[in-house]
């Protein structure tokens, strides 16, 4: 088994385990839900997500005028937003992005294993020109074995952004995942909502939820 006790905190952001969390999971990793439930639970989960990963971007001091005269010290974000989910199953947390940042740009990338040498090979991207001066969400629900997640990630450096300018947001992930990121990517952050307990001999993830995009587009008839 991975140890990843050295990233939990400073690289692995993971949301508090609370009964409503556990609730939530407990509807969307049921192999009969309905998959309007799958939706629409996968949904309130990926808006924690998404208001943790926003939690880690820099701040500035701010202040402002309330209605009564007085003064408040508040903040705002310090710098300019991207998000770049991993098509397909990463346009799936879009949604919850922009109900909390309703103008926020959208990059996208999309990274397929080949067939052939069974390694992930970059098949399409489209991001902001500026990409290289903004903060960036990568988003993408599962994080398994890693090799997807640090090919994105490599799209991103050599468009140069910078890795600490890199918040990873994932629903679920393994000891495994995390070690191939943080290893290769140590400034990168991770936001997720569970660290599964293994993967398959298969590179699914133990308990899981099954194959994400499928379940969330209906496609898994």
């Amino acid at each position: 088994m991975t140890s990843i006790d050295a990233y939990l905190e400073k690289n692995v952001h993971l949301l508090p385990q609370t009964r409503q969390l556990r609730a939530l999971h407990t509807v969307v990793r049921d192999r009969d839900a309905s998959r309007e439930d799958f939706v629409f639970y996968t949904e309130r989960i990926i808006r924690l997500l998404v208001e943790a990963g926003l939690d880690l971007l820099p701040f500035e001091e701010h202040d402002v005028t309330t209605p009564i005269g007085a003064t408040y010290h508040g903040l705002r974000f310090a710098d300019k937003l991207v998000a770049v989910p991993v098509i397909r199953a990463g346009e799936s947390m879009e949604g919850g992005l922009r109900a909390v940042v309703p103008g926020v740009r959208i990059g996208k990338i999309l990274i397929q294993r080949d067939k052939d040498t069974k390694q992930p090979k970059l098949y399409y991207s489209n991001l902001p020109h500026d990409i290289a001066s903004r903060q960036v969400l990568l988003l993408d629900p599962m994080l398994a074995t890693g090799g997807t997640a640090n090919a994105a990630i490599q799209v991103l450096l050599d468009r140069g952004v910078l890795e600490e300018n890199i918040v990873f947001v994932t629903l679920i992930t393994v000891a495994e995942g995390i070690e191939a990121v943080c290893s290769r990517y140590p400034l990168v952050r991770i936001v997720t909502s569970a660290i599964e307990e293994g993967l398959t001999p298969d590179a699914y993830m133990l308990p899981g939820i099954g194959d994400f995009g499928d379940r969330f587009f209906g496609t898994d008839e």
